[in-house]
């Protein structure tokens, strides 16, 4: 890989961790101070390990040593994700969640579903080629 593109990879990978622990941070701030019963805390804890596993799992894949390895990781960081999704949404319908305060960042996780299944198709392509997985 030539040194320009090299850089440029860095660069994203950095951007991307950005995003990944700011979403983390956002659902922490979102979620700290509200009143929830016994029977939603569960939700909560599981958005707050599901959004912080984005997070750590792509910091991980970045430091991926194979292809295989840094696939491996982005499968995983495509379903906590979608799961971190998944809890949002639940936590906007049941009301514990405000859709026009949660907008902004409802749509952002939803870019980061996108984008991190759309780098997961690109490795499979790459690791495991014409094969079935």
């Amino acid at each position: 890989m030539d040194t320009v593109k090299y850089q440029d990879k860095l660069k994203f990978n950095d951007h991307l961790r950005e995003r990944t622990i700011q979403m983390a941070a956002t659902l922490y701030w979102l979620l700290k101070d509200k009143k929830v019963s016994w029977i939603i805390r569960p939700g909560v804890n599981q958005i707050i390990r599901s959004s912080s596993s984005v997070a750590a799992n792509f910091r991980a894949a970045t430091r991926a040593r194979s292809d295989a390895e840094f696939y491996a990781k982005i499968c995983i960081v495509v379903e906590e994700c979608d799961e971190t999704l998944f809890w949002l949404d639940y936590l906007i319908r049941i009301k514990l969640l405000d859709v026009a305060k949660t907008k902004e960042f409802y749509s952002e996780v939803e870019q980061l579903v996108r984008l991190f299944n759309a780098i997961k198709s690109k490795m499979k392509i790459k690791v495991v080629g014409g094969q079935k997985m």
